[in-house]
């Protein structure tokens, strides 16, 4: 088991030692780890996501952070080919920002966004020849990871979108590979092997290419009915205050999109227990680059890659409705 280490190293901002030692400080779930994967709730956390309507991702993040699951780091929200206008995005996420805020919660970051256009596939079909975007988010990615990750403890990057900034932050700093794990929301499972294609898989492909080859990847493949975490019996139970507020105006989009396809990402790696299964897996790259989705995943005991087949859906629920009834006084 590793070590839990507070920052020490010379020149790391107060801010990100704050997020860190916030994390230590208020464990108030179970304290057991989520050992099928190489990362936890100890592990700071950057959200990675395009649209803000069609999950409980945003709010699963700000209540695990306060109740002693993975510290938020920073929050990127990009423009996707399925959600493509950036304002409307960014606008719902500072939306939930405020909320958190509002509502009293603390170390709640701001909303970082930027449109980085899907990669092109250089000439010569090498990764490392990439024009890369340099968007805004990939330098987060790049500077957050400097100023956070440790050698047992690296960022994770949870990503309900395509896999475009993760990939451009590579291009402009390969050495962040050695300290991000990317935890993708994404593709589909049919044993042994997996696919990297819809959800999200099929928005940027050859993103889905370099990141699956570069990258420690963890890719949640199971989902489950999200109708039943926030009920119409339960909307009285919610807490009185912007959170509240924002979780019941939410939930009719919530009932048109029944399956969980983004915060399973960060319950897989959040949620002690909610990731029941996991399989060791690589790229296949054998047979060439297809320009609809990224590689197939194979299995591989000592692959980058970990892709998650079996989660505990009811820990979902019972989880949130833990935290939320919790602290209910955090903020009026």
């Amino acid at each position: 088991m590793r070590r839990i280490r507070r920052p020490c190293r010379e020149g790391l901002s107060v801010a990100a030692v704050g997020v860190l030692l916030f994390a230590a400080c208020t464990a108030t779930l179970d304290a057991g780890f989520n050992r099928p994967l190489p990362v936890d709730q100890r592990n700071p956390v950057i959200l990675y996501q395009d649209d803000w309507s069609g999950d409980w991702l945003g709010e699963y993040a700000v209540l695990l952070a306060k109740s002693g699951g993975p510290p938020l780091a920073g929050i990127i929200v990009n423009a996707s080919k399925t959600w493509g206008d950036l304002n409307i995005n960014t606008s719902g996420w500072n939306d939930l920002v405020n909320a958190a805020r509002a509502s009293r919660l603390p170390n709640i970051p701001d909303v970082t966004s930027s449109a980085g256009a899907a990669l092109t596939v250089p000439a010569n079909g090498q990764i490392d020849s990439t024009t890369a975007n340099n968007s805004l988010n990939a330098q987060l990615i790049r500077d957050l990871s400097t100023q956070l990750s440790q050698p047992d403890l690296p960022v994770v990057v949870v990503s309900g979108t395509s896999l475009t900034d993760l990939a451009d932050a590579y291009l402009i700093d390969h050495a962040v590979v050695d300290r991000v794990v990317v935890v993708a929301a994404l593709g589909g499972y049919s044993g042994p092997n997996a696919s990297m294609n819809a959800p999200n898989g099929d928005m940027d492909p050859w993103a889905d290419w370099i990141v699956a080859q570069r990258f420690r990847y963890i890719q949640v493949s199971a989902y489950y009915d999200q109708t039943g975490d926030v009920t119409t019996t339960d909307l009285p139970n919610l807490p009185q205050n912007s959170l509240g507020d924002r979780f019941a105006t939410k939930r009719p989009n919530i009932i048109n999109v029944p399956q969980a396809a983004d915060q399973v990402a960060l319950l897989a790696m959040g949620l002690p227990g909610f990731t029941v299964a996991a399989q060791r897996m690589s790229p296949d790259i054998s047979g060439g680059f297809d320009g609809t989705q990224g590689p197939p995943l194979v299995p591989d005991p000592n692959g980058n890659v970990w892709v998650v087949t079996q989660i505990a859906a009811p820990l979902a629920r019972s989880s949130l409705w833990k935290m939320l009834l919790a602290h209910r006084p955090f903020g009026p």
